[in-house]
């Protein structure tokens, strides 16, 4: 993989330098952000933990909640505390520091491969990803606004199935249900953690967005930012192949917006479900 790419820069963001048995350092992108994106240091909590379990017990789920905007200036210290390892389970805490104080905490629980009952919800009939334009490539027209976000680069290749929001907006659309195609830009290791932490850093991408598009507004209008996220693993799956990412917004208010997703694989099984809360504040008249 080129050492360049915006792939192999998320890759190397995953890699987290061990410092003490139970402790890692994350170091931050050479970005101008004002804050830590969410998915960045979800991922990388999720890493840390990971690397506290051994390889036969894969996450089934995380729970995890953001308390403070983080620093993007300074590298992100995790502290995994060893909570329980069972026979079939096993569970870790992280606690993310900077600062001297906690800026996010996620509990995560890995299990042992079983086999049981199985169904799921089938995946929705939509267009598949091949014949649908990249997200820079239908935000041109936008490129000028919020110094350029819409056309960056990204570790993730996203294809909206609808409208962006930002398009849906200036068009007046107002729906609660955003279906949007993913993959890592790149092909990725073989390392299944790093497949999972991968797709935690991208499902904080786009999921509050159907909050948002139920009143016809974007993320420049608003303040906002996450409030917690919890997601469950139901199978194997690969970052760097096709995945739908279906997500709807049963409910705004309050000045918080709840969103839900589900993540299928490109041959129809459902792999992922997520959700989350988000701070949806709208500007204060003066």
């Amino acid at each position: 993989m080129p050492t360049s790419t915006p792939l192999a820069k998320l890759v190397e963001l995953l890699d987290l330098e061990q410092i003490e048995q139970n402790i890692f350092r994350g170091h931050q992108p050479q970005e101008s952000r004002q804050r830590v994106f969410g998915g960045q240091v979800a991922g990388q909590a999720l890493v840390a933990a990971g690397r506290t379990v051994p390889t036969d017990r894969p996450v089934h789920s995380l729970h995890a909640y953001f308390l403070r905007p983080g620093d993007p200036a300074v590298p992100i210290v995790y502290e995994v505390d060893r909570i329980r390892d069972g026979r079939s389970f096993t569970t870790r805490r992280v606690v993310a520091v900077q600062h001297g104080k906690p800026i996010f905490n996620l509990s995560a629980s890995f299990q042992v491969v079983e086999e049981g009952y199985a169904h799921s919800t089938p995946m929705p009939d939509v267009p598949g990803p091949e014949g649908l334009e990249t997200l820079s490539a239908r935000m041109t027209a936008y490129a000028h606004e919020e110094d350029g976000w819409y056309v960056r680069p990204r570790p993730i290749d996203i294809r909206y199935v609808g409208d962006p929001p930002r398009i849906a907006r200036e068009r007046g659309e107002t729906h609660t249900q955003s279906r949007v195609w993913m993959r890592a830009d790149g092909t990725l290791p073989d390392d299944p953690l790093l497949h999972v932490c991968a797709v935690t850093f991208a499902s904080d991408m786009t999921l509050l967005d159907s909050t948002l598009m139920a009143h016809s507004t974007v993320w420049g209008d608003v303040n906002g930012a996450s409030l917690d996220h919890a997601m469950w693993f139901h199978r194997p799956f690969r970052a760097d192949e096709w995945w739908l990412y279906d997500q709807d917004s049963p409910w705004t208010g309050a000045s918080r917006g709840l969103a839900r997703g589900a993540i299928y694989t490109a041959d129809g099984h459902l792999a992922v479900e997520v959700v989350q809360e988000g701070l949806i504040r709208p500007p204060r008249r003066s």
